[in-house]
Order: structure tokens, then C-alpha cells, then sequence
């Protein structure tokens, strides 16, 4: 299985991630004059050699109106935000591995979510690549609306920040879509220590919007003082990482090395690695109960809750009970670290005095879903790869709904977009 792992040991920021990914591109100069090429406005993204510590590795240098932002404000010789945003609603990007100094003859527009999107919908891009980074910068607008208490649509981004900001996330996006790896892991990342001046004054590391994005994620300080990790960095690693663990047993083809600003003691970089991984399985706790006085839809709204609440299959068995009673055994699957969150809901949903529970080894494909365009607009397909195989399969509820407002079949809904996606 073509794996990506991200090792995160000085953090994060999103022209780390575009710079150690470009290292693994195959065309990195086709790469960088495809992006320079799609209009967003006034950015030029280029490529750097650079040392730290001894290590060459690469630095995107983002420029807007030719300018490059700096992250030391010329004046007090402190480090300021990278995407100053309105009063009520800052970003915190400021930091360490992004370089910004705003010009001042550059405009003092604000940029909403509404002006990112329709931005972004205008780009020259694969469907999925605009989806991703919609999400990720939805992610990074949800936090701040978090950390202001200010609804996501009233969040503005400063334009020179906002521009930066779309080009490391369109870029990071774009390489992830070609270099298409089957399966994304990242390390716990470091988020550094201590306290960062920005705009607004002194906030603690990381910043409140970071640890926002952050949340179900492993991270770490450490003794480097300052911000490691920014917000476009934590949601770009959030976004694409299916997990967050030690570097799994891979082959190792390629690596790239994504250079951070500043110079610290260790070396200031993100590191790639590309390669093949084997197989892994997870453990998963099957739960089951036998129940023989309840009724069919007791029993289903129990089911659909379990679901509801992230199980990751709910069935029920038919099975002979004492006294000969009709009965079934209901069983919940679900990641063995949720076992205990289960085993109260079948308590409480059920009429079951007992819950047994079996560890399981489960062999799964690597899943995803992409976007495609039909006669009858964006329809989702399911993606299934591994073990030398890869599947297909259109999503039920799309096609369902397509079915009852055009007034035909499920099959001839299916049929027909099965024959555009062969004319493609």
C-alpha cells in the first residue's frame, strides 16, 4: 500500500507541508508552473534550496504583489500574525515557519469565507482537490468562530494573509491529489511552548485556534520556545491523516524535507517519507446481547442509535432462546477504545441483563470517497483499496434521491452514470 508518513517533530505550518511534498513530486518544476499558472490572485509560490543544521531541504517562498509577508514586525522586532484578520475575528498563523511583513501599499480589504469559496470555485482544479480545501479552510474558519464566538461567516481574513494562506492550502491539496498515496499518516505533533506576541497581545502555545483543530489529536511541547505548529498546518494534517501514531513498517522509496523559517537548535523541518506499507489490521470489540422481549422497532431504534453513535456495524441474529422463545442476538461493532460508551448504550437502550464482548483482529481495505459529475449533478462514489484490489461503488442515498425526483429506477439511474463515467 502506497503510504505518506508526515513526521511532525517541529510541527507543522502549511509551506513545510507543501515544500517536503514537493521533494516526493516526480515533476516538482511542472508542478510549481501548473500552480503559478492557476490565477489566484497576485501569488507567486516558488522553490528554495536551503540548509538547517547541516540538512538541505526545500522552502517555499509565497509572494503576493511580489512581496513576501515577514513574521517580525519591523518596528518592535516581535513576531506578528501571518493572516491579520478583523478585530472580532483573528487568525493566529504567525509564527515560526511562514514569513510575513504586510506592505503598506498593499490593500487593507478583509477576505469572508464567502469571497474564499467563490475564490476557490474559480481555480482550475479537480473537483476533489477544491472540496479539500474548502474543508480544510472551513476547518480553520469553525475554529476561529470557536476561539471570537463570532459565527463562521462573520470571520475575515486580511487579503495578503488570506491569499498566502489559499496558496499553501490549494498547494498541499494539489500534491496530495497527485501523488495519490493510498493510505496518510502523520506523527503526535509538536506544537511547541511558551507564549507568542501577535496583534492582539500575548497568547499562550499553541495558540487558541491551533488547540481548537487539534482537539482528538496527540501532541506535544517541548523545550523550543514558540509556535510550531500553526492552524493551516493542523488542519491540513487533520483533514488528510487517517491516524496519528509512530512511523508504521514501510519500504522507503522517497523522502522530502520541508524547511521552516527559523532557525532553532534542532532542525526546523517537516519530513516525508514515501513508501510501501504492509497491511495492518486493527482490534475492534464485538458486542453482543440476547434479547427476546423486546419489540422489532425497539430493537430498531436501538440499532439505528448504535450507529448514530459512531459503532461501526450493528445486526441482529435470529436464535432459539430458553423455553423455546423466538429471540435475537443484537451485535454492536465498534473500535475496542469506545467498547465501554457501547456497552452503557445497549444497557440503556436494551432490555438485556448481560453484554459479552469478544476482541476481534479486522483486515480492512483503505476507504475514501470521491466526488463525480453526471448527467444529473455531483454524485459520490466510494473508494476501496488494498490488498491488490480496488472498488467502486456509487453511493445509495445519491442515487436515491436522484431516483425518486427523476421517477426512475435505481438500476437505471446507476446504469446511466456508470456508461458517462466509461465515456470518460
Amino acid at each position: 500500500m502506497k503510504t505518506l508518513y508526515l513526521e511532525c517533530n517541529m510541527g507543522a505550518a502549511g509551506d513545510m507541508l507543501m515544500a517536503a511534498l514537493l521533494e516526493l513530486h516526480p515533476d516538482g518544476k511542472g508542478f510549481l508552473q501548473r500552480l503559478n499558472q492557476l490565477g489566484i490572485p497576485q501569488v507567486t509560490v516558488e522553490q528554495q534550496q536551503v540548509m538547517r543544521c547541516g540538512i538541505g531541504g526545500s522552502h517555499m517562498v509565497v509572494r503576493v504583489a511580489g512581496v513576501e509577508e515577514e513574521s517580525i514586525d519591523v518596528k518592535t522586532g516581535q513576531e506578528i500574525e501571518s493572516h491579520h484578520s478583523h478585530p472580532a475575528s483573528h487568525n493566529h498563523e504567525m509564527e515560526n515557519h511562514h514569513t510575513h511583513n504586510h506592505s503598506h501599499s498593499m490593500s487593507h480589504h478583509h477576505t469572508k469565507m464567502a469571497d474564499i469559496r467563490k475564490l476557490i470555485s474559480n481555480l482550475v482544479l479537480p473537483n476533489p482537490v477544491k472540496e479539500d480545501v474548502i474543508q480544510v479552510y472551513e476547518m480553520i474558519a469553525e475554529a476561529e468562530s470557536h476561539v471570537h464566538k463570532s459565527p463562521v461567516e462573520q470571520i475575515h481574513f486580511h487579503e495578503v494573509g488570506a491569499m498566502d494562506a489559499v496558496a499553501d492550502i490549494v498547494g498541499v491539496c494539489l500534491l496530495i491529489h497527485e501523488l495519490a498515496p493510498e493510505r496518510i499518516v502523520a506523527s503526535p505533533i509538536h506544537v511547541g511552548s511558551g507564549q507568542v506576541h501577535c496583534a492582539h497581545g500575548i497568547l499562550p502555545v499553541p495558540a487558541p485556534a491551533t488547540a481548537y483543530i487539534l482537539k482528538g489529536i496527540p501532541i506535544y511541547g517541548g523545550e523550543i520556545q514558540g509556535e510550531l505548529c500553526t492552524p493551516t498546518g493542523a488542519a491540513l494534517l487533520k483533514h488528510f491523516s487517517e491516524k496519528f501514531a509512530a512511523m508504521p513498517s514501510m519500504t522507503i522509496e522517497k523522502t522530502g524535507c520541508g524547511m521552516g523559517k527559523k532557525e532553532f537548535a534542532a532542525v526546523n523541518c517537516l519530513r516525508a517519507f514515501w513508501g510501501e506499507s504492509s497491511q495492518e489490521f486493527d482490534t475492534i470489540s464485538e458486542l453482543c446481547c440476547n434479547l427476546d422481549d423486546m419489540t422489532p422497532e425497539a430493537v430498531g431504534f436501538a440499532a439505528e442509535l448504535l450507529m448514530q453513535q459512531g459503532a461501526l456495524d450493528v445486526y441482529t441474529t435470529s436464535i432459539q432462546m430458553k423455553k423455546n422463545r423466538p429471540g435475537i442476538v443484537l451485535t454492536c461493532m465498534c473500535q475496542e477504545s469506545k467498547k465501554d460508551k457501547f456497552i452503557r448504550l445497549l444497557f440503556q437502550h436494551t432490555t438485556t441483563l448481560g453484554v459479552r464482548e469478544y476482541q476481534c483482529k479486522r483486515h480492512g481495505l483503505h476507504r475514501h470517497m470521491e466526488e463525480i459529475d453526471t448527467e444529473f449533478g455531483k454524485v459520490h462514489q466510494k473508494i476501496s483499496q488494498g490488498y491488490g484490489v480496488c472498488r467502486e461503488k456509487l453511493e445509495y442515498e445519491d442515487l436515491a434521491e436522484i431516483a425518486r425526483m427523476k421517477g426512475l429506477s435505481l438500476a437505471q439511474v446507476q446504469e446511466r452514470i456508470e456508461n458517462i463515467k466509461k465515456q470518460k
